[in-house]
């Protein structure tokens, strides 16, 4: 879900098996991603993942490093990470958003040949968009709470420049 002119595209690892059955990104019960997004201030309201669409409706979109869904993140090869790296780099070139951020730093790392990335903006860029790795939105992820996971999705919204709620 993405389109041309966006200020953020989302960029999440790939499809779980329940975003890959139902078509919503970010559709598995205890995944943070649409409450961070709501806490961070980037959507007025905590949007449910088969409301998706109306991210447009705010200059946001998402997609996905690679399109091919598991149950975990760790059941995809270097390999996956690397080609959906140069697919996703192809996209971003295509629609031009503001900034793409990529929701896992080890994705990031992995896909873009970055193995010291951190979390926050990065120096590589996209023909003329930037770059912000943020952390993992899923359960699995117990390192970051949502409360602090907002904090740094909201310092990419100021960023970005997205009006607050």
């Amino acid at each position: 879900m993405a389109a041309g002119g966006l200020s953020v595209l989302f960029c999440g690892i790939n499809p779980g098996l329940m975003t890959a059955a139902t078509g919503h990104h970010f559709a598995r019960p205890g995944n943070r991603f649409w409450p961070v997004l709501h806490l961070s201030g980037f959507t007025p309201r905590l949007l449910r993942p088969d409301e998706q669409e109306e991210l447009l409706t705010y200059g946001l979109g998402i997609t996905n490093v690679v399109a091919r869904p598991t149950a975990r993140a760790d059941e995809l090869s270097r390999e996956e990470y690397v080609e959906g790296g140069r697919i996703l780099a192809g996209k971003v070139e295509r629609l031009a958003p503001r900034w793409l951020a990529v929701v896992g730093v080890t994705a990031y790392r992995v896909a873009f040949g970055e193995p010291k990335a951190a979390i926050g903006p990065q120096e590589r860029m996209i023909g003329s968009t930037r770059i912000w790795a943020l952390p993992n939105p899923s359960g699995l992820n117990a390192h970051w709470t949502a409360a602090t996971m907002a904090e740094e999705y909201a310092r990419l919204r100021e960023a970005a420049e997205v009006p607050g709620p």
